[in-house]
């Protein structure tokens, strides 16, 4: 039933898209976090092609590339819940691809897994997840910001604006996806990506709950 789902015309494009976008992503990621010459202009880099991503992409799926977003819209009843797993399981096959890729053209052997703590997890990747998520559902689902045209960059400027604030803390992954696809490289350890993960999809729903009382607040005022 799911893979007949899935192969419908109409919703494997959104799929496809999905792949597309999070590979990009991640093999910027992958390339710029890696090299030590990149290091301070990397944020820009990947806040860069996420927005390009967005204004390119977003017409067709909606540009979540992050299971964490894609959990958001999902509450927000901005997407049907039949498409979060196809979702996800895209957004993965897209990360995991392009580590597979960006691994042909890095040194992996020289790559070392972040070595943090669970308060700085916890910080790091709750508190820019949370900051992530709210600024994708206020700009690209409030009615307040309909019709906008700044939306991409605003989602890239905060995601870059996270890596460069809590990148040597926590990784600055804020995304499930990347995360994961990264640990593959040997930038994450395998044994503790479960607190990535827990933070990453805790603040996506943090975010959805303050993003719903806001939207409440200005309706109730829009409403006055």
């Amino acid at each position: 039933m799911i893979w007949a789902h899935i192969t419908e015309d109409s919703h494997l494009k959104r799929y496809i898209v999905e792949l597309i976008g999070t590979f990009f992503l991640v093999f910027t990621i992958a390339r710029v976090s890696t090299s030590a010459d990149l290091a301070m202009i990397a944020p820009l880099a990947i806040g860069g092609v996420l927005a390009a991503m967005i204004y390119a992409l977003g017409p067709v799926s909606g540009a979540h590339f992050n299971p964490a977003v894609t959990l958001a819209m999902v509450l927000r009843k901005a997407m049907p819940a039949a498409d979060v797993l196809p979702y996800i399981i895209f957004q993965l096959i897209g990360a995991f691809a392009a580590v597979f890729v960006a691994g042909m053209t890095i040194d992996t052997e020289s790559i070392k897994a972040l070595e943090t703590s669970t308060a700085w997890i916890v910080i790091g990747e709750f508190c820019f997840t949370f900051a992530l998520v709210l600024v994708i559902l206020q700009v690209a689902t409030s009615k307040a910001a309909q019709g906008n045209s700044y939306f991409g960059i605003a989602i890239g400027l905060t995601v870059a604006a996270g890596a460069w604030a809590v990148g040597p803390l926590s990784g600055a992954a804020f995304n499930p996806a990347v995360v994961l696809g990264m640990s593959a490289l040997g930038a994450f350890g395998w044994g503790g990506l479960w607190l990535w993960l827990v933070m990453q999809f805790a603040g996506a729903i943090a975010a959805f709950l303050v993003f719903s009382v806001i939207e409440g607040c200005c309706s109730d005022t829009g409403d006055q």
